[in-house]
């Protein structure tokens, strides 16, 4: 892939996944405002009806007070009645109409002191009854058109109270009257707790709340104990209003847990959207790693090509320039240089059949289809015979591998040959990365229950990063001219699956410049 297309459908993927994110974010703010103002408005509700019934009650209370007053008196003091009538004729339907409202007013001699009041008036309280009659009267005319007859077709009359205005007249009277006696004996709290507790039970509003009664902004004796008045923290409705629709006190409630009520009413799908916004980040994140893994691993295998056809090209230029000089006349008949020639060919055979050795290794071993079989072993005797491959190549750089083996115990259960070549390859990394003559240091300790074999040598060093991944298969640390040093980055990546396989552990430390430290563990038998 395009290295400018990868990076743009990179950002692209980035923008659309912040996207994706900012609108579960606004998603989540927006329901949980859309969540307050239906709070709010519940809660305006709940206190109107509140404030409503205590009202209510209180109207029926004097009401009530009233007519068992009126019932105490008995006897009807003095009585007036008013009765006013209207008629009209419907010529179309030959109708006539008579409409009749009486009032009836009776006094039982009932002073407003009843009340408990001090103010001295001595009028009394008088009693309404409306009587409101309709009739329907059909004129039937005679066969002479001279004599007719009125016939009641209709008939219906309402027996009641005052109208809603004398009502509302009535009703002023109490309240002005009630404005006298303290908030406390108008209304207690265990009664604004009662209304309270229902009208938010019905509208499924389940958080603690805190209520008081106020008079312009000063508190009453009417309020829960942990009621705190703080502006803008607390819903209001006045209560007790007059016939002007005013008032003095104003009934408070607030929610200190409102946030939280809010918050787990919308948890259930909040959680469900943050759980697949993560789900979906996962993702995009794994498929973005995966996208420039594939693409190291592409560079890795190009540069894995590209170095194995320069190892084949040398050993087969090899051979061909053997194969063609035993050819020539002059060279066949000796048999020194043929014998040369083959041995030549030989070698070169053996080090490309090495090579491709090492690939099917590598390859057996992630398919798990190598067969490794473990015996007792000495591991100073396996690291003996590893030095031996490469002492010659050591002592002909100039440089030296020198032993330290100092552990006590040194037997493991382990296959000889591929032990063998885990210490081979690294003592083999230690020789070629070494600028200089190879200075290599090899020794053995024990720890608990374990062998541990340190490889030191004095060579190029890694940094940080190449360190990460040195064991990682193909890798090999770019030094401007990828061919500088001979390999195909497979050798680490061997070592790594042959000890993992021995249950053991391999490490490294190293930094730039300073050389590098090799490190196999193993437990002992």
């Amino acid at each position: 892939m395009n290295k400018r297309l990868f990076i743009l459908l990179v950002i692209l993927m980035s923008l659309s996944l912040i996207g994706i994110i900012f609108v579960q974010f606004y998603w989540i703010k927006k329901s949980v405002e859309d969540k307050e103002e239906q709070f709010s408005n519940a809660v305006t509700e709940v206190l109107n009806k509140v404030t409503d019934k205590i009202e209510g009650r209180e109207r029926k209370d004097y009401s009530e007070r009233y007519l068992n007053e009126k019932d105490s008196i008995g006897e009807l003091k003095a009585a007036n009645f008013t009765n006013i009538m209207f008629g009209y004729r419907d010529f179309d339907s030959n109708e006539l109409r008579v409409y009749e409202h009486g009032i009836l007013e009776e006094d039982y001699n009932i002073p407003y002191t009843f009340f408990d009041t001090n103010s001295g008036d001595t009028t009394t309280i008088k009693s309404y009854t409306s009587k409101r009659k309709t009739t329907v009267l059909k004129e039937d005319f005679g066969l002479d058109g001279k004599e007719y007859n009125l016939t009641p077709i209709q008939y219906y009359e309402k027996i009641d109270g005052l109208s809603s205005l004398e009502k509302a007249a009535f009703e002023d009277v109490f309240s002005e009257l009630a404005k006298k006696v303290p908030i406390h004996e108008r209304v207690s709290k265990q009664e604004i707790e009662l209304l309270l507790n229902r009208e938010l039970g019905n509208r499924n509003i389940d958080t603690e709340y805190e209520y008081g009664v106020y008079s312009r902004g000063l508190p009453t004796k009417v309020k829960s104990r942990r009621f705190k008045y703080m502006l803008n923290k607390f819903y209001e409705a006045p209560i007790f209003l007059d016939s002007e629709g005013n008032s003095n006190f104003s009934l408070l409630i607030s929610f200190p847990k409102k946030k939280r009520f809010l918050i787990s009413s919308i948890l259930g799908l909040a959680i469900l959207s943050l759980l697949f916004t993560l789900v979906i980040v996962a993702s995009y994140s794994g498929a973005i790693y995966q996208l420039i893994k594939q693409k190291q691993i592409s560079e890795i295998k190009s540069d894995f090509i590209n170095n194995m056809t320069h190892e084949f090209k040398t050993p087969i230029a090899t051979i061909n320039l053997a194969v063609e000089a035993i050819r020539n006349p002059k060279v066949i008949d000796d048999k020194d240089k043929v014998v040369r020639y083959l041995q030549m060919i030989r070698d070169e055979n053996k080090r490309m059949h090495a090579q491709v050795e090492n690939v099917l290794r590598i390859s057996k071993l992630e398919k798990n289809q190598l067969d490794i079989s473990k015996d007792r072993v000495d591991v100073h005797d396996i690291v003996q015979d590893a030095i031996a491959h490469v002492e010659l190549i050591v002592a002909d750089r100039g440089g030296y591998v020198e032993t330290h083996l100092n552990a006590t115990r040194t037997e493991v259960l382990a296959n000889e040959m591929h032990f063998t070549n885990v210490v081979v390859n690294i003592l083999d990394n230690a020789v070629k990365y070494s600028i200089e003559p190879p200075k290599i240091d090899v020794s053995t300790e024990l720890v608990k229950n374990n062998i541990i074999i340190k490889v030191q040598d004095q060579g190029a060093g890694m940094s940080k990063a190449v360190l990460k991944k040195v064991f990682e298969k193909f890798y090999r640390e770019h030094t401007g001219d990828i061919h500088n040093v001979k390999g195909h980055g497979l050798g680490l990546a061997y070592v790594k699956k042959i000890i993992d396989d021995h249950q053991g552990e391999v490490y490294a430390e190293s930094e730039k410049g300073k050389g590098s430290t090799f490190y196999i563990k193993l437990p002992l038998i």
